[in-house]
């Protein structure tokens, strides 16, 4: 596995072996962060469900100020310290071992990164409904990404947090979720990713040859 773009572009990141994780497919984390490209830059990430850190580390390395790692798996745990360790990482991110739920309740950022063992359907809305509370009217986490098998079917509204777009890609999907209170925020940032982001969307990818990525419209 590697590190697609930024400052660590191609640099190679350790990965934990067997199925206790399910690393994000890169053709996947490519198109993820085409859409959230232009809010990246000094945001504070959260990446829950972390396995080997690739998804953070990589927001980092697109200009991330901050990212903070969930994960319960100890051993994936320590893969996420070594690749933050060999990356020089370790001043711009915090790392939390336990069940992320309960971690969850205690955490805000501009942008969470959901990505939940897919056979337990009940940690997606539970998460979602802890990241959705109202804290001083509006939730706090800017933009919510849950990443989820395409035979699953996420609401479209969990407490604060309402769903913009949802983008396909084989057997893994991206729903995308914010407040009211960030919509212009986020469809302003998101202008050159999006024609639409105030409507729902479905965007289904075709296969592209290896690093050449589509930005749904």
């Amino acid at each position: 596995m590697r590190v697609i773009a930024g400052e660590f572009r191609s640099r190679r990141l350790k990965t934990l072996p067997g199925l206790a994780t399910r690393p994000t497919p890169e053709r996947l984390r490519e198109t993820l962060f085409s859409v959230l490209t232009p809010m990246i830059e000094g945001s504070v990430f959260l990446d829950a469900y972390a396995g080997t850190g690739a998804v953070g580390i990589e927001a980092l390395s697109r200009g991330a100020l901050r990212c903070i790692f969930v994960e319960k798996n100890h051993a994936a745990v320590e893969v996420i310290r070594e690749n933050l360790a060999s990356l020089g990482l370790n001043n711009r991110a915090e790392v939390y071992t336990g069940k992320t739920l309960a971690v969850l309740e205690r955490l805000t950022a501009d942008v969470v990164f959901l990505d939940p063992p897919y056979e337990l359907e009940k940690e997606y809305e539970a998460a979602l409904n802890i990241l959705g509370v109202n804290r001083l009217g509006a939730s706090a986490n800017k933009c919510v990404i849950a990443q989820h098998s395409s035979r699953a079917a996420l609401k479209s509204e969990y407490g604060a947090l309402l769903r913009y777009r949802v983008l396909k890609q084989g057997d893994n999907s991206l729903s995308f979720y914010r407040s009211p209170s960030s919509a212009i925020d986020l469809s302003n940032a998101s202008t050159n990713a999006s024609s639409s982001a105030s409507v729902i969307g479905v965007d289904k990818q075709p296969n592209t040859p290896r690093g050449e990525t589509i930005i749904p419209r």
